[in-house]
């Protein structure tokens, strides 16, 4: 419990007004998990995709802030969908239940284990927006 006292007390626990995350998860309890966790952030989710088909349309729609990945959707590796994210622009975050796996192209990109907590959750989000934004 102490580790988590300290990572809450350094993490900020709001993000800003107006944050729309896109949430890519194919399991679906975390990605509810996942979609209560930023509303209780102070986010909003502009949706929650379970394919990389149903990613790339929800990219295109271009109604995000931000987006989180998880590394393997359905058996299929993510690769596509970090491509359109980075060619929208957007920042993302990967996640994972894998050690030491990444998406190719994207290895350096920001990554969070499952399971995580919301004070974890809270500081890798807050950390992808621009600084003159955060809370």
């Amino acid at each position: 419990m102490g580790i988590q006292r300290h990572i809450a007390k350094n993490t900020p626990s709001r993000l800003p007004p107006g944050t729309c995350v896109l949430v890519i998860e194919d399991q679906p309890f975390i990605a509810l998990a996942t979609a209560d966790m930023v509303v209780a952030l102070g986010g909003e989710v502009s949706a929650t995709v379970s394919t990389v088909e149903e990613a790339l349309t929800a990219i295109a729609r271009d109604n995000f802030t931000l987006a989180m990945l998880d590394i393997d959707l359905a058996g299929r590796a993510s690769d596509p969908v970090a491509a359109a994210i980075a060619a929208a622009g957007k920042p993302f975050l990967v996640t994972t239940g894998f050690i030491g796996r990444t998406i190719a192209g994207f290895e350096a990109a920001p990554m969070l284990h499952k399971p995580y907590l919301q004070c974890q959750l809270a500081r890798e989000l807050v950390a992808l927006l621009p600084a003159d934004t955060r809370v």
